[in-house]
């Protein structure tokens, strides 16, 4: 499609933006009694967010104009970091981290594939190169190590060598006598022609005919390009003949639109603009900062009758002082901020005694049984509202209007550039300024006032006040390798097994289908089993999302941690390998079986960790993953496990969870097949987000052997009854049906494929011989789930709920 379709999309999302801001604005100023009502509400705001999501990313991805990335991609972050936010208030409403929401999509007429969370692009196309570099690496470090052997070259057997040897030299001399024999034709021909050409002598008509054919040929070829080359200018599809000296650099920049973002940027450029707005600008922006600068102290010496103390540099310099205020109303503010203070200092004491008498009458309200009347629901402040709403008028004021009809190439515009670098500009001739007028200042007060500056006391209270406020770094924060770099640690862990590679796989290919019965179930009081449609979703939200988007997350609710549950076979290790495939994130394998006998000890772990965090911070994002994650909180540890320690990290991991900040995009992911034999609460306590897996029901399995016989070269016909072995298959997990299939699709059954289809009983036999996940098994994993502090809180709420109800009965 064309850069006008894209802008179109662009446009379209812009309106529907606009549109849901000025209705969650009227929407969420009251609160809501209502839970049913609130909740579809707010289902209602997530699916149209998605949609949202969805169009911007699709114009991001495909849009060359590097300013409009740079505004999009500011809605864009905008926009996932409010789905977050959205998310988190329905868990918060529903107790529950799965939710059905049929009924609302039915309501805005869209499909269950459009509340899909699409994965931004640029996640990875803008640190391609990096990735690449980084994984090549990778490859030669674990090659130097010993841990991964080059795929073997296939030996060919002695005879079959010479044989094929033979074929290509025969082969060869077969063209060669072939050539060698047209060239001897052809030269008998030749002699031939101008034999008979000399016997009969040269014909005029003859000639001319040759000529006039020839000369027609080239003319007609000449209209033909010029009316093609009218035609694609008038459909818009090439460029005015005043342009086409500029038609390379058109086709260059269309090549480029699935480079990586850092690739099209015009760096060079931007620097051009910025050093000639120095040369043209900075003389008169110097001038006009220092007569601002010169007259506001002359003023404040009229009326304070001295010079006042030049702002400091952690002040702001001379920001601080151009707030296009009077120096009368820089005193009275001063004034007034005196006054503030010492009212704060005297309302200390008062607040500390009405503290303590509201916890007096918070005792008697509880031992009375005496209760506020809940209110109703009320949507959190967002983080995200203002950068949406901000993007929005950037939007409508640089955008919306824009007359675009003479940007063919659609790169960039130089003015929107020197706007932006004027300011920069202004900034660095702003800090030359602050240096040369403090001076000027200190030697006016010396001069006039006859006075010294008292700065350098306030530097030394000020030095004293940073040195008390420091807080004290946890041991995993101290750097224990100061003079070691990032690369040599890299090499190290990679060495020793815990930095391990990637493996290449998109969330897309964890294939499950939507529960369309969710909505239903929940009328009639009956809990649904999550989708493996919902398990995608959770993953992109919690795991994806927040890693890529550096803003996001900052600002939106901070999981630190994720543990993946279910039984075995569901595609715990695949999701997290989905993760750092998606984002382009390090693995950090710090599975108890992994780690042991590496770095013996305490101060052996600690230092381990420590290598672990300073990479995984430095090279973000990353993933630090703790396969079997029950073991580090085992209840008693199995003899047979006590050799490995397997609780070498129960105690480190809080202390690591700590170290982690909401800039620093780390995720520690845990993966469990029997979760119920660790202590429930330490576990809970590391692991902030649960996801248990379920095994997929009917319509997930129905897919899952369409897309996984297809994978594996086979072939679906009418004697393939896919229906009959999604119902036989009931109880089977994903990676069971991968084994089944595998067993049956060798390399001579796909041979025989043509002459003889694949059937439905070929797949039974070696399905029977898998073990499936029994009920008693399955009901195990439900009942833990209901000791974790969601599980507790949603029994506690329906417990509530029912008391409520039988109180209406009476």
């Amino acid at each position: 499609m064309s850069q006008d379709t894209y802008n179109k999309i662009w446009t379209n999302v812009q309106k529907d933006l606009d549109t849901q801001l000025q209705t969650e604005r009227e929407q969420f100023l009251q609160a809501e009694s209502d839970h049913v009502k609130a909740f579809r509400i707010l289902a209602a705001f997530y699916i149209n967010y998605l949609q949202i999501f969805h169009h911007l990313e699709e114009a991001h991805s495909h849009i060359i104009h590097q300013q409009k990335k740079a505004a999009i991609r500011q809605v864009l972050d905008g926009v996932i970091g409010r789905i977050l936010e959205l998310k988190k208030e329905m868990v918060g409403l529903e107790i529950s981290e799965f939710h059905y929401i049929d009924n609302v999509i039915e309501d805005l007429k869209l499909l269950p594939q459009d509340t899909e969370i699409p994965i931004p692009k640029y996640f990875i196309k803008e640190n391609l190169e990096g990735l690449q570099l980084r994984e090549k690496t990778l490859d030669e470090i674990l090659l130097s190590a010993g841990l991964e052997t080059e795929k073997p070259v296939e030996a060919m057997a002695f005879e079959d060598a010479i044989k094929t040897i033979q074929v290509a030299e025969r082969a060869r001399q077969g063209r060669r006598r072939a050539l060698y024999m047209k060239q001897i034709y052809l030269k008998e021909q030749r002699k031939r022609q101008t034999k008979v050409q000399e016997q009969a002598g040269p014909n005029p008509d003859d000639a001319a005919t040759l000529i006039q054919k020839v000369w027609r040929g080239y003319i007609q070829r000449k209209k033909t390009e010029k009316m093609r080359e009218e035609e694609m200018i008038f459909l818009g599809m090439s460029f005015p003949p005043h342009l086409k000296a500029l038609r390379s650099t058109s086709q260059m920049h269309i090549k480029q639109e699935d480079a990586p973002q850092g690739e099209v940027e015009e760096s060079h450029e931007e620097e051009f603009i910025k050093n000639k707005l120095k040369e043209t600008e900075g003389l008169d922006i110097r001038e006009t900062l220092q007569d601002q600068i010169g007259q506001c102290f002359i003023e404040c010496r009229h009326i304070i009758g001295k010079f006042p103390d030049y702002p400091a540099k952690e002040e702001g310099g001379s920001m601080s002082i151009f707030s296009q205020k009077t120096p009368e109303e820089i005193l009275a503010e001063m004034a007034a901020q005196k006054e503030l203070e010492l009212q704060q200092k005297a309302q200390k004491g008062k607040n500390e005694k009405g503290k303590g008498k509201e916890k007096d009458k918070e005792k008697k309200t509880e031992k009375n049984g005496k209760k506020e009347e809940d209110e109703g629901w009320k949507m959190a402040p967002s983080n995200f509202f203002p950068i949406l709403e901000e993007g929005n008028s950037q939007y409508k004021v640089v955008w919306q209007n824009r007359d675009e009809g003479r940007d063919f190439f659609q790169d960039h515009d130089p003015e929107l550039i020197k706007a932006e670098k004027r300011e920069e500009v202004e900034e660095e001739i702003r800090v030359q300024v602050d240096e040369l007028m403090q001076q000027k200042v200190k030697n006016l007060k010396l001069a006039v006032d006859g006075e010294m500056s008292g700065k350098k006391k306030r530097g030394k209270k000020g030095e004293k006040k940073q040195k008390g406020g420091k807080k004290k770094l946890s041991e995993l924060e101290k750097d224990l390798t100061p003079d070691r770099t990032i690369d040599s640690l890299y090499r190290e862990l990679a060495e020793e097994g815990i930095l391990i590679k990637v493996k290449p796989v998109n969330l897309s290919d964890y294939v499950g289908e939507y529960s369309y019965l969710g909505t239903t179930l929940c009328q009639v009081d009956v809990e649904p089993m999550p989708s493996l449609a919902d398990i995608r979703q959770l993953v992109a939200l919690y795991g994806i999302l927040p890693l890529g988007s550096q803003t996001a997350h900052e600002k939106a609710p901070l999981v630190k941690a994720l543990l993946l549950a279910g039984p075995s076979g569901v595609g715990k290790k695949m999701l997290v390998h989905a993760i750092c495939t998606e984002t382009g994130a390090n693995l950090f394998n710090l599975s108890p079986s992994n780690i042991a006998a590496k770095y013996p000890g305490k101060s052996g772990l600690q230092m381990m960790l420590h290598m672990v965090l300073k990479v995984a911070k430095q090279m973000q994002p990353s993933v630090m993953w703790i396969g079997d994650t029950e073991k580090p909180f085992y209840k008693t540890v199995p003899k047979a496990e006590e050799q490995i320690n397997p609780k070498r990290l129960e105690k480190m991991l809080p202390k690591l969870l700590k170290a982690l900040r909401a800039e620093d995009r780390v995720l520690l992911v845990g993966t469990s097949s029997r979760p119920f034999d660790a202590k429930i609460k330490p576990f809970c306590k590391v692991y902030q987000k649960i996801i248990l897996i379920p095994r997929p029901d009917y319509a997930s399995r129905f897919v899952l052997w369409k897309h996984i016989i297809t994978q594996h070269g086979g072939e679906i016909t009418k004697l393939l009854n896919i229906s009959c072995l999604a119902k036989l298959s009931d109880g089977f997990t994903q990676g069971r049906i991968v084994q089944a299939v595998q067993a049956v699709l060798s390399e001579l059954r796909l041979l025989q494929m043509a002459r003889k289809p694949l059937r439905t009983d070929e797949f039974l036999t070696p399905l029977a011989s898998l073990e499936p996940v029994y009920i008693e098994e399955e009901e195990t994993f439900k009942a833990w789930y209901t000791k974790t502090p969601l599980g507790r809180a949603r029994i506690k709420a329906a417990a509530q709920r029912e008391k409520a109800a039988r109180g209406k009965k009476k």
